[in-house]
């Protein structure tokens, strides 16, 4: 599915399923870690070409960690993870000024629970979209 979704970036097609909307798809990093995958710089790509056929939207980028590490930690790693969702998008071409960027650390549990499966999960940024103002 996500070859599909990537061909589908790349060529500009609109009717492929998962390019009509970017709001609350995310991405997701390794424990520790604000690296932009290769799967995460895939998506990011693929929302970037969705902003430019949308040009009245704006994002918020929400970066999100897993319950390990203090709040002063994980709110720094969240920083970490949303600013570097936010270069991709900007190095695709996609206005700084559309894309806003904020941490919620660990304090905001996107996935309920406890365990490695769950920390995966919670380890990641999330793409809110916003109307232009």
């Amino acid at each position: 599915m996500k070859k599909i979704l990537l061909c589908c970036a790349v060529l500009g097609l609109t009717a492929c399923s998962g390019v009509g909307n970017i709001n609350d798809e995310k991405v997701f990093f390794a424990f520790d870690s604000a690296a932009i995958s290769d799967d995460s710089r895939a998506e990011l790509e693929r929302q970037s070409v969705y902003m430019k056929r949308n040009p009245d939207i704006n994002v918020v980028l929400e970066g999100h960690c897993d319950e390990r590490g203090s709040t002063e930690y994980n709110l720094a790693l969240g920083a970490l993870r949303a600013g570097n969702a936010a270069h991709v998008l900007i190095a695709e071409g996609i206005e700084p000024e559309r894309i806003k960027t904020i941490s919620y650390g660990k304090e905001r549990p996107q996935y309920p629970g406890t365990g490695e499966e769950v920390w995966a999960l919670n380890r990641n940024s999330t793409t809110k979209v916003v109307e232009a103002e």
